[in-house]
This record gives structure tokens, sequence and C-alpha cells, in this order.
């Protein structure tokens, strides 16, 4: 059983950047490929980024590529996501989640575990 607790979320105007974090409980936290989706109101949820057990593979939707970078810290369980020149279109509630796998999948419904999400909001 994992729980990931994701924070950092914020308002922030357009070019400007924010740092999610997402903890994760448990001593299995560095066998887990971990991934970031996000929610828009009346849209479906999609995959933004992942990065493998290891941290040395990160895949990322071609929307935020450039622009967004996912790390992890196995020492402290915890992912993030460094998200650099924001845009109104990132304004989405923003989830962690873990996926029981070597490579990190790009569907929601391949990961195990989810946080609670925290929204981000980027003023025009």
């Amino acid at each position: 059983q994992v729980q990931l607790v994701e924070s950092g979320g914020g308002l922030v105007q357009a070019g400007g950047s924010l740092r999610l974090s997402c903890v994760a409980s448990g001593r299995t936290f560095s066998r887990y490929a971990m991934g970031w989706f996000r929610q828009a109101p009346g849209k479906e949820r999609e995959f933004v980024a992942g990065i493998n057990w290891s941290g040395d593979r990160t895949y990322y939707a071609d929307s935020v590529k450039g622009r967004f970078a996912i790390s992890r810290d196995n020492a402290k369980n915890t992912v993030y996501l460094q998200m650099d020149i924001l845009k109104p279109e990132d304004t989405a509630v923003y989830y962690c989640a873990a996926d029981l796998t070597v490579v990190p999948g790009v569907r929601w419904y391949e990961y195990d575990y989810w946080g609670q999400g925290t929204q981000v909001t980027v003023s025009s």
C-alpha cells in the first residue's frame, strides 16, 4: 500500500513557475514508476510527465516538453514536478500517481495509487 500527498500548487501569473512535490508513504517507493497527471474542469485526466524507478528516464506530454521537469529523490520518498513558463491552459488539478512497473504508463488506469491532487491556477 502506498499513500501519496501532493503539495505546492497555487495561483501564478502566466510565465511564472511552480514546483509540485509528492511525498509517498511506505518503504517500497523506489520500486514504483511515478507519474504526474492533470485534470481541468470538463476534461479527461491527462498524462503530464513520468519517471522510472531509478530516475534516469523521464517522459513528457508534448504540451509540456521543454517547460516541465520531473525528478525524484528515493531517499526522501518524493517526486517533483518543476513547472516553468506556465500558461493559462496549464490550469488544472495536478495528481501524482504510482505504478508498480519499470516504465511509467501514460494512461491513468495503468496506475495503482493516487494522491488527492493539488490545484494549479495560471492567470493571464
